[in-house]
């Protein structure tokens, strides 16, 4: 656990202009309900598969780069499952890791990021490698925050597939890349024994990562890349929708999946709700109280000590209000859309209020 944490310093030791970066617009998709029996094999040809749309293409995490090879995917969903099929080019394929729940990113990897209510705790990870080994998280709140990572929860049910265009493991030839299929039970993410969790004509934060590092050879061997002094060298992390820095557990930062009732090839528009701007400003000024209170060693007293008191979303003008209570501190806003009162907490925790 302590290595897993390793990856994830970035949170704790960031300078603050990195912390306080502006959100970009995050990617979004419609997910169909589909009405065919999808058979996991990592294939991805059935009818419904062939109709999906594929996502925009990868970029790398921080929204700056194109990466080196392309990586796309399509989601559908029943009553049952969320389906996600993953194409990544890759002339190399390559894992060596075998074991369930072993650090898999440590092998090239795809990765999938769940958060059904949006409020950025409470949010599930899954990993896998060409192997099809699965490392499969909940993650109680990001690691800015002291989130707890339960390694010992699993999918249960769930179901996953790889199909390599090449040959595995083999670097004697080139290879075109892998796909993975897999299905994700909603019961995964059921908060109680009553609770159904499939979301109908709702929308849910998702994001994906591909890892990807840079081999040598040694005895015909792949492995991860090291410098003179026997150090690996960086990851390549390349992401659907970027991030704006070398963090993967910011979930405000995460796409918007709306997953439709309407069958495969229905014109359904998905529009990014009005209040959802705001929250992202609202974690804009989180982030900068945070620098604030690391430069000052201690909370500020208004809005004015540390941001601009004046936030415009969508040709409105609204004004942030910073509380502090015996139990914290949270930034506020007033949406002039619903009228709900939008606050992130001093654990950094998302809630709304009517």
């Amino acid at each position: 656990m302590t290595v897993f944490l390793i990856r994830c310093l970035v949170i704790i030791f960031c300078m603050p202009l990195a912390c306080a970066q502006p959100i970009k617009t995050p990617q979004t998709y419609v997910a169909h309900r589909t009405s065919t029996a999808l058979l996991i094999d990592g294939v991805g040809n059935e009818a419904d598969w062939q109709q999906a749309s594929w996502t925009q293409p990868f970029i790398d995490i921080e929204g700056v780069k194109t990466p080196r090879y392309q990586t796309q995917v399509k989601m559908l969903w029943d009553d049952t499952y969320f389906y996600i099929l993953a194409q990544m080019e890759e002339p190399h394929v390559w894992a060596d890791l075998v074991k369930r729940d072993t650090i898999v990113y440590y092998n090239n990897d795809f990765e999938v990021f769940v958060d059904p209510d949006g409020d950025t705790h409470n949010y599930y990870e899954l990993e896998i490698n060409a192997l099809n080994t699965v490392w499969d998280l909940f993650i109680t709140k990001p690691y800015r925050n002291g989130g707890l990572v339960l390694n010992d929860w699993d999918i249960h049910g769930l179901q996953s597939a790889v199909k390599v265009d090449g040959t595995l493991n083999d670097p004697s030839d080139l290879d075109n890349g892998w796909t993975l299929e897999v299905a994700i039970p909603w019961k995964a993410y059921r908060k109680g024994f009553f609770h159904q969790a499939a979301p109908e004509d709702q929308f849910w934060r998702v994001n994906f990562s591909r890892v990807n590092w840079d081999h040598q050879l040694v005895d015909g061997v792949y492995q991860r890349k090291q410098d003179e002094n026997g150090n690996y060298l960086p990851e390549y992390n390349w992401v659907w929708s970027p991030q704006g820095v070398i963090n993967m557990h910011e979930p405000e930062q995460w796409g918007y999946v709306y997953f439709s009732t309407q069958p495969v090839g229905s014109d359904v528009n998905f529009t990014i709700p009005e209040d959802e701007p705001i929250k992202w400003k609202l974690y804009e000024l989180y982030r900068a109280h945070k620098a604030y209170i690391r430069a000052h060693k201690k909370m500020a007293n208004e809005i004015a000590d540390f941001a601009e008191t004046d936030v415009q979303v969508g040709g409105e003008s609204l004004a942030p209000g910073l509380e502090v209570h015996s139990l914290g501190w949270n930034i506020s806003m007033k949406s002039p859309f619903t009228g709900k009162t939008l606050s992130v907490r001093e654990d950094g925790k998302y809630i709304e209020t009517k």
